[in-house]
């Protein structure tokens, strides 16, 4: 019944509450960005493909590196997104959910715009890391952000968009990188970011502040007037002030009204506060799942795999794999508040898992169109809920007072494990194939397995 009458008196988005929408994903945008930026101009930016004293408008045309000088640098933007996940919650709590959005776009305005300048492989790492503080600031305070400004009755589409926004990302920056890959031309992929993060920071100043975070300051005029701008007027006076209590605290119903004034706890106050565990196990094993798929060595891995049956098309194949990804992030947006959370979460497990098996048989046996073809399945089904719903579970699984060092904790073990995934998947993969290019497949079926046990611990916790 309370349900019903949510849904009934539920305020809607203004034009203007869509434009804050819409600004909060541009850190979506620049962290799925920056996570292949390199990719695609390794060779010209590493001198592969020019004389190394070559000079244009004051800067080399390249800086040159080793493979392993590379991965360094493609590998510390992690470091920088674990360093920004451990002091968000901090910044979050200090400034508001505007201020570490002003924080996450200033970092990365800075970062993109060292490594558009750089000439020397220092300054380029220097760059990343900030870039990496950034975008683990932003991927914090960004659902948390979109999830208090939205009416509850579309609050998981719209949480779903952060998703999207990451996967736009990552399209747009492989098209960018086949365009830009020149000599002259590279610094123009790095040299966007940092004027869109600029663009970002000017634009705060016409932005409002979350209503659950000025209701905690005991700012109520303010609040009240940053809800008539964000929704619709005509459902803010409801005489019942039903709208008033279930969207405008904290968009939470089961959360006690004692609770929405409790101060914000810290990181070590939430790991030892018993009412929170079962909370911060959800988000943990979401988070964790979410990267043990092995999404990221199977994007990794997709070129080689894809490019013995596409031989002509290989710089095309990861661009091509992106748009299938973005195109998919569409279905959880319509389908979260039709199916929920938990079951969208499930089919997107049981797509994974079957493909990912699929992936480690075909590579097995040598038959090179199954794995091809399984690697599409698993990143579509991989953006139909294993992307998507963990970013929307952290602000609704968390009372308000916990969600910043909550949502802190979640992405900085989602950083960690990404990390761990992405440096131990070759040596894992030689390991298990001993040398053997027909036992390669073996290293999906560890995938398969970890996988499988992270959601199913899961789904015993998780039962919206």
């Amino acid at each position: 019944m309370l349900d019903q009458r949510k849904h009934a008196n539920s305020p809607t988005f203004t034009i203007y509450g869509w434009t804050v929408c819409f600004w909060i994903l541009i850190i979506a945008f620049q962290y799925g960005y920056h996570i292949p930026a390199l990719n695609q101009i390794q060779a010209v930016l590493t001198c592969k493909e020019k004389p190394l004293n070559a000079v244009h408008y004051g800067l080399p045309t390249c800086i040159s590196m080793s493979e392993f000088a590379f991965s360094v640098v493609t590998a510390i933007f992690t470091v920088g997104g674990l360093l920004g996940s451990l002091i968000a919650n901090l910044v979050m709590d200090r400034w508001g959910r505007r201020g570490a959005v002003r924080t996450s776009t200033l970092l990365t305005s800075l970062g993109a715009g060292i490594m558009g300048m750089s000439g020397s492989f220092g300054l380029l790492c220097f760059g990343r890391l900030l870039v990496g503080i950034g975008s683990g600031v932003g991927l914090c305070v960004g659902p948390i952000f979109l999830a208090e400004i939205a009416p509850s009755n579309i609050s998981g589409n719209v949480g779903v968009l952060t998703q999207l926004g990451i996967v736009l990302g990552i399209m747009i920056t492989q098209a960018m990188g086949l365009r830009f890959a020149t000599p002259t031309e590279w610094r123009l992929v790095l040299i966007f970011s940092s004027v869109l993060s600029a663009a970002q920071l000017l634009l705060s100043v016409f932005i409002v502040e979350s209503p659950t975070w000025l209701g905690s300051q005991l700012r109520t005029d303010e609040k009240k007037w940053t809800e008539g701008r964000l929704w619709d007027a005509a459902l803010q006076n409801d005489s019942s002030s039903t709208v008033e209590r279930d969207f405008l605290l904290d968009q939470s119903e089961a959360q006690p009204e004692a609770q929405r004034n409790v101060a914000a706890i810290t990181v070590p106050q939430l790991l030892t506060t018993q009412e929170l565990r079962t909370p911060l196990a959800i988000i943990c094993l979401a988070m964790a799942s979410q990267q043990l798929s092995g999404i990221n060595a199977v994007l990794y891995y997709s070129n080689a795999i894809l490019s013995k049956s596409l031989p002509d098309f290989g710089p095309y194949v990861s661009l091509g794999i992106t748009v299938v990804n973005v195109l998919m992030t569409f279905p959880p947006i319509i389908l979260i508040e039709r199916m929920g959370r938990r079951q969208l979460l499930m089919i997107s497990t049981i797509g994974a898992l079957t493909s990912l098996t699929a992936v480690g048989f075909g590579l097995n046996t040598g038959l090179v169109i199954i794995p091809s073809l399984a690697i599409l399945v698993f990143v579509m089904s991989f953006a139909v809920g294993l992307g998507p719903i963990p970013f929307v579970m952290i602000p609704e699984v968390s009372p308000g007072y916990a969600v910043s060092a909550l949502s802190s904790v979640a992405l900085s073990l989602n950083w960690i494990v990404n990390f761990m995934v992405g440096l131990l998947f070759l040596p894992l993969r030689n390991q298990l194939s001993g040398g053997d290019s027909l036992k390669e497949g073996r290293v999906f079926y560890v995938f398969v397995g970890v996988l499988f046990m992270s959601t199913f611990a899961l789904s015993r916790l998780y039962r919206r």
